[in-house]
C-alpha cells in the first residue's frame, strides 16, 4: 500500500467489466468501497471488510447511499450500440435519468468528485487523424446519443463538485467478468477455440485501451481531479484497424483471417494527449491484453459463456423485478 489519501468511492456498475478488475484493485490500495450493480452478468467481487456491496439497480440510489462519500465513479450504464438497441427507453432511463439522478444525490451530498465512463465512441464517424476533445460531438447511435447527454448534463454540475467525463477507447484485456464481445478479446478468443478469426471489413480504425490502464486512469483522476479542471479526457492509445488487431493475434496464435464484408460504419481514433499532460502514463498494450487472454486461455480461466456477451445476457434476463418488460 502506498502513501496516497485513502477515500470514501461509490462506484456503480462494481461488477462489470471494468468494475470488477477496478473495486478489487482500489481496496488494494486501501479505498473503502460502496458499489451497487444490479448484478445481471453475475458478481465476482471479493470479500474485504472495506468493502460495501448491494444489489441495487442505480435507479433506485437514495440519499443515505452517498452518505460519507468523497468521491464517485459512475460506470453502470446499459453497453454498446447492441445492447442498447434492445430495448432503447431503458437505456435512456438507465443511461440519462438515472445518470441525472445520481449527480444530484451526489451534488446534495457534497461529494467533491465525480468520474464518468462515458464513450470514446461519442464522436462519431471522423476524418480526422488527430481526435481530440475539442471536435464536435455526432453520435450515429442511441447507445452514443446517450453518453454525450449525459456528459452535459454532468459538466452542468461541475459549480458544485468537480466532474469528470473520462471517452475510454474499447477496453482489451481479462477481467473476472470477462468480455468477449469486444474486438481485441473477442477475435482472440475466436482464434483460440476455432483456430479461425472472422473480419467484418477490416479497414475500420478503432482506439483501444487495457483494462489495466483503464482501471489506472481511474485511480488517477481520483487522486489529481483537485487540481484539474472538469471537463472531458478522452483515455485509448492504440489506433488500429480490425485487420491489425487480427494480424497481430494471428502472429501469436496459428489461425486463418477470413475477411467479410461488414456494413459497420464505424472508424474513428482517439488522440490522448490531454491525459497524458495531467502525468498519466500509459503501461499496458494490446499485446499486452492478447497474451495475457491466450495465458488465460490455456489456464482455463476464459470459455464461451453467455454471460460473457452483453446482448446473449441481455435477451435471456428476466427483468420483471426491475418493473421493465422483457427484451427476449
Amino acid at each position: 500500500m502506498d502513501n496516497t489519501p485513502l477515500m470514501n468511492i461509490l462506484i456503480t456498475g462494481a461488477c462489470g467489466f471494468v468494475g470488477s478488475s477496478l473495486v478489487p484493485y482500489l481496496l488494494k490500495k486501501g479505498h473503502y468501497i460502496r458499489s451497487f450493480d444490479t448484478e445481471w452478468f453475475g458478481n465476482n467481487l471479493p470479500s474485504d471488510q472495506r468493502l460495501t456491496h448491494e444489489k441495487k439497480d442505480i435507479r433506485l440510489l437514495d440519499q443515505a447511499d452517498f452518505e460519507g462519500i468523497d468521491s464517485v465513479i459512475h460506470l453502470a450504464n446499459i453497453a454498446n450500440d447492441p445492447g442498447v438497441e434492445l430495448n432503447t427507453d431503458l437505456s435512456w432511463e438507465v443511461n440519462v435519468l438515472a445518470t441525472y439522478k445520481l449527480a444530484e444525490l451526489a451534488a446534495h451530498a457534497k461529494v467533491k468528485t465525480f468520474i464518468y465512463a462515458s464513450s470514446g465512441s461519442v464522436y462519431g464517424v471522423k476524418e480526422e487523424e488527430q481526435v481530440t476533445e475539442d471536435l464536435s460531438l455526432v453520435p450515429i447511435s442511441v447507445y452514443n446519443k446517450t453518453k454525450m447527454i449525459s456528459e452535459r448534463v454532468l459538466l452542468s454540475y461541475q459549480d458544485k463538485m468537480k466532474i469528470i467525463n473520462v471517452r475510454p477507447a474499447t477496453v482489451c484485456g481479462f477481467s473476472p467478468r470477462m468480455r468477449l464481445d469486444v474486438s481485441v478479446n473477442m477475435l482472440t478468443f475466436q482464434a483460440l477455440q476455432n483456430k479461425k478469426i472472422t473480419v467484418f471489413g477490416g479497414d475500420q480504425v478503432r482506439p483501444n485501451i487495457h483494462i489495466k490502464d483503464m482501471i489506472r486512469v481511474y485511480e488517477h483522476f481520483l487522486l489529481k481531479a483537485s487540481s484539474l479542471k472538469s471537463g472531458n479526457y478522452n483515455a485509448g492509445f492504440e489506433n488500429m484497424s480490425i485487420l491489425a488487431i487480427a494480424e497481430l493475434i494471428q502472429s501469436k496464435v496459428p489461425s486463418e483471417i477470413v475477411v467479410t464484408q461488414s456494413n459497420d460504419p464505424r472508424s474513428y481514433r482517439q488522440n490522448s494527449d490531454k491525459l497524458l499532460k495531467t502525468d498519466f502514463l500509459k503501461s499496458f498494450s494490446v499485446e499486452d491484453a492478447i497474451e495475457e487472454i491466450i495465458e488465460k486461455y490455456y489456464e482455463n480461466k476464459i470459455e464461451d459463456r453467455d454471460e460473457y456477451y452483453t446482448v446473449k445476457t441481455m435477451k435471456n434476463l428476466d427483468l420483471s423485478s426491475h418493473g421493465i418488460k422483457s427484451t427476449s
